[in-house]
């Protein structure tokens, strides 16, 4: 299981991989450009100021993540890391079309980890529906184990030793 690949140092808010109205009807337009525009463009836009002229400068987000993250006693880098972070994850971890039922290795793990793909899809929903306040919900490896960690904020699998399959944010934003 491949965890995800080092986020460019350069802070550039890349698109989505797929067109904004792509997942409709199960993620609208509207939020995902609010995810996207706002929510994604702020951490990196904020990242970049406070980076700026320091040792953290042009360090991959997984370095400043680890290193701001001290240990729970968060620096105030960490926040606009992790999350520019963790939405970048979070747009790789979605296609148009996609979803359903896996198939191969992974399919494999979630059946012996959870004994089947049902008791995962059950538990990992959960935790996402559960979680108080903003934070994600992610299918992590851990110990040679999948498991579904809930993560309070920008907190990520990352700083808990574990490497992250699969992410979903908790999209319970309102619009008006």
């Amino acid at each position: 299981m491949a965890a995800s690949s080092a986020v460019t140092a350069n802070y550039v808010l890349k698109p989505p991989p797929f067109a904004l109205d792509a997942l409709e009807p199960h993620m609208s337009k509207q939020t995902l450009e609010f995810h996207w525009g706002k929510h994604h463009r702020a951490y990196v836009d904020n990242l970049k100021k406070q980076v700026l002229g320091t040792e953290l400068e042009g360090k991959p987000l997984e370095h400043i993540i680890h290193s701001t993250y001290n240990n729970g006693d968060l620096l105030p880098a960490f926040n606009n890391a992790a999350q520019a972070w963790n939405h970048e994850f979070f747009w790789e971890s979605m296609k148009p079309g996609g979803g359903g039922k896996p198939s191969g290795e992974l399919l494999a793990l979630l059946e012996r980890d959870f004994t089947s793909y049902e008791k995962f899809y059950e538990e990992f929903n959960a935790a996402a529906a559960t979680q108080f306040g903003a934070g994600w919900a992610w299918l992590a490896y851990s110990n040679e184990k999948l498991k579904v960690v809930k993560t309070p904020n920008a907190v990520n699998p990352l700083v808990l030793g574990s490497f992250v399959s699969f992410s979903l944010r908790n999209l319970n934003t309102q619009f008006t």
